[in-house]
């Protein structure tokens, strides 16, 4: 595609926000450069189509791809959205990619399924060469009958290969293959394609499509989306190495030819610890010890040597570590780190185990454990047995072989599982390698790729940023509200401190309920209430209503929602409901409020447009539950950015920093356009300027950029009301006489 107008022409709109344009014009310089792009920009003002629109005009000059990548749903759709409108006017090809478990129509895992496809391509190109054969052996035939002297010589060579090729054939046609990825390679699948780039196609529409086509939808995808012009997919595809190796090949794509879009970036550190995090429980540990028993290999000896005293270090140090009682269907820690010294399980395993050398004995262990994984996939693909076995003891002695080469690393934190099975009772264990350091996966991706634009509403400072996630020296850009700001106020109540310590205290709980009782009343339409955790959330629901929660009452069920004095609303979000359900109900109400928790699904990703909410308040500051997980991260950190200028980096890397872009974030659900108004309200002192002061290192007031700093109105509780009401007059913006304050 020839630029004609620059990269406005993938703006497809009339005329860009303010600031969208500068924007557009600095993305547009740094991908020129070849320069990653840290991009902050506030809730609403347009940051997909300012990164969007000049990376793809720079992909388009240079020959390279661009993936715009999220982990929030809402943020995919919305990219679908966008790409249709850029496509109306612009010659776009775009694909759309989601992980293969929801997208297969046989319903088989990702190892079933390779071994399906290599089983069923094996098949196919085999009748496709007894089809040859065939031919060759009429041609020949016809010309011995005619007299050729060579030809009866080549025939019975040719016929003895179709024999061959005959007895292979009823081996694979025996073997389980798939129909769907049979069409693939026999039918012509130019007509998918032809569709598939009339649009910009959801995951949904090319399965259904598939479906009734008779093909695999997932495989076309896979095999037929190299000249795609921009690809939108999750963020595993990119931050799994294998999976990226694999992305980056359907794509026909080298590395550095890859503009990577990161939305909803704030989120990529935790997602890069859950990729780079291993685990391996003791039921895997079990199966292979099973599948060693069962195995005639004299290296059986040298895997069970190394694996046997690993269980029994296993399940000593958890029953060590946790009485039963605690334990239930989740996954609870078990500390086993030590600072001095080895971590428990590692030296339980060391003292319990007898042999000619732990790593010998390993070595072989993962030797025989590979050999053992290809036979079960030739057996599978062969049609000897009905599913694709996996190798446990491939499994556990290469997550053994990495725990002894990893554990000791401080990027990582050893620790032990345990939960309960409620079908048996029956507990047991996991080992855990968590990762601490999510640069070990980021700085390898921004490094290969061409750039990497990573924006989000939530992303400063920038420099922890860069630090945490291995950028080097990259382009920064934040870009504030520039709708009016006369049409928001942010108030800084001067509640208690909702320290762990004091959130029982009555007086306490009786204060803050009365702040937040006259946001919601003296608000025209309805108001979010986030608190750092469910429980929070339901203690104050309770406190506003008088009444205990019902479990199951409001959205999503038969029951009505519980109403206050003056008739509003009040809606409770609960751990597993339906987000999507009750976030509709609550936007239909016309006085509403909503009680949920800040590290819930609707702090981010969902948007209140217009009337949906008009208040928003943050309960407290939300900081993450300080278990081992959490120190260990602060320890790495600690230690990776000790030579920063700040005091403890540890906490405000890994805590402090975190906590206040989830505020932010939650502050952002309302205003999302220039013609909306909204108050936003932070319930806790540490908020407050006059905190900074009172509670030294505890306050988190400068912990905000600046410029929303400077917006920040300190405000008494019982003065809350009169703030909001003044507000709220000034705009009109109450349907009928303002509420009255008492």
């Amino acid at each position: 595609m020839a630029s004609t107008n620059g990269y406005t022409r993938f703006f497809p709109y009339d005329e860009p926000f303010e600031n969208q344009r500068e924007a557009m014009d600095r993305v547009y310089n740094a991908l020129a450069r070849g320069q990653d792009v840290t991009f902050e920009g506030a809730c609403g003002t347009g940051k997909t189509l300012a990164a969007l629109a000049p990376a793809l005009e720079h992909a388009s000059e240079t020959d390279k791809t661009v993936v715009i990548t999220t982990n929030v749903h809402q943020q995919q759709r919305q990219f679908v959205r966008e790409a249709r409108r850029i496509a109306e006017q612009e010659d776009l090809r775009a694909v759309v990619f989601r992980g293969k478990g929801s997208m297969c129509h046989v319903d088989v895992d990702y190892q079933e399924c390779q071994v399906l496809r290599d089983a069923t391509r094996d098949l196919v190109d085999t009748e496709q060469e007894q089809e040859e054969l065939e031919r060759r052996a009429d041609a020949l035939q016809a010309s011995a009958q005619a007299g050729e002297e060579d030809a009866a010589e080549v025939y019975g060579a040719v016929t003895e290969e179709l024999e061959a090729v005959e007895a292979d054939l009823e081996e694979l046609r025996d073997a389980a293959t798939c129909e769907y990825y049979r069409a693939n390679l026999e039918r012509d699948a130019t007509g998918f394609y032809e569709w598939l780039y009339d649009d910009v196609r959801t995951p949904d529409e090319i399965y259904e499509r598939a479906q009734t086509a008779g093909f695999c939808g997932y495989e076309l995808l896979k095999e037929g989306v190299d000249s795609a012009d921009l690809a939108i997919c999750n963020y595993h595809h990119l931050l799994d190495p294998q999976i990226r190796e694999a992305f980056l090949r359907w794509l026909d794509c080298d590395p550095e030819d890859v503009i990577v879009v990161f939305d909803e970036a704030h989120n990529v550190a935790d997602a890069a610890r859950e990729h780079a995090t291993e685990t391996c429980s003791e039921r895997t540990i079990e199966r292979a010890l099973d599948e060693l028993d069962a195995t005639p290999d004299p290296r059986t000896e040298a895997a069970a040597n190394v694996l046997e005293p690993f269980l029994a270090a296993l399940r000593e140090s958890y029953e060590g570590g946790l009485g039963f009682g605690e334990v239930g269907e989740h996954w609870t820690d078990v500390s086993i780190d030590n600072d001095d010294r080895r971590d428990d399980l590692t030296l339980a395993f060391l003292q319990a185990y007898s042999g000619r050398g732990v790593e010998d004995d390993l070595a072989d262990a993962v030797a025989l454990g590979q050999e053992l994984d290809s036979e079960y996939e030739e057996a599978y693909r062969d049609g000897d047995a009905d599913e694709r076995q996996e190798c446990q003891t491939l499994q556990a002695a290469g997550f053994l072989d990495r725990w002894l080469e990893d554990a000791p690393d401080p990027g990582y934190y050893p620790t032990l599982g345990v939960r309960r099975d409620q079908s048996t009772d029956e507990i047991y264990g996991r080992a855990e390698l968590f990762a601490c350091l999510p640069g070990s996966v980021t700085g390898d991706l921004t490094a290969e790729t061409h750039a990497t634009v990573l924006m989000s509403a939530t992303l400063r400072p920038f420099d922890v940023l860069e630090d945490v996630l291995g950028l080097d020296e990259p382009a920064t850009m934040a870009y504030g509200l520039s709708f009016p700001e006369e049409h928001r106020r942010t108030f800084a109540v001067d509640t208690p401190p909702l320290f762990s310590s004091d959130r029982d205290d009555p007086e306490v709980q009786a204060t803050v309920a009365a702040a937040l009782r006259d946001t919601v009343e003296f608000t025209p339409g309805n108001a979010l209430a986030f608190f750092p955790s469910y429980s929070e959330a339901e203690r104050y629901h309770d406190l506003l209503t008088g009444v205990r929660s019902i479990v199951g009452a409001g959205p999503g069920t038969d029951k009505p929602a519980i109403q206050l004095e003056d008739g509003t609303s009040v809606y409770l979000d609960r751990p597993g409901t339906a987000a999507e359900d009750l976030r509709q109900r609550f936007v239909e109400d016309d006085h509403a409020v909503l009680f949920t928790s800040l590290w819930g699904t609707l702090t981010e990703g969902v948007s209140f447009d217009g009337d949906d909410a008009t208040t928003v308040a943050v309960v407290g500051v939300p900081y993450p539950h300080l278990d081992d997980r959490a120190s260990a991260v602060q320890d790495a950190y600690e230690l990776a950015f000790a030579d920063r200028p700040v005091d403890d980096p540890g906490w405000r890397y890994a805590v402090e920093i975190p906590t206040v872009r989830k505020t932010r974030q939650a502050l952002g659900r309302v205003l999302r356009s220039p013609e909306d108004l909204g108050v936003r309200v932070l319930l806790d002192r540490r908020y407050t300027a006059a905190g900074q002061g009172q509670l030294g290192q505890y306050s988190v007031h400068d912990t905000f950029p600046e410029e929303e700093r400077e917006e920040l109105i300190d405000v008494a509780p019982e003065k809350l009301k009169f703030a909001i009401r003044n507000f709220y007059t000034d705009h009109d913006a109450y349907h009928g006489d303002a509420p009255v304050p008492e």
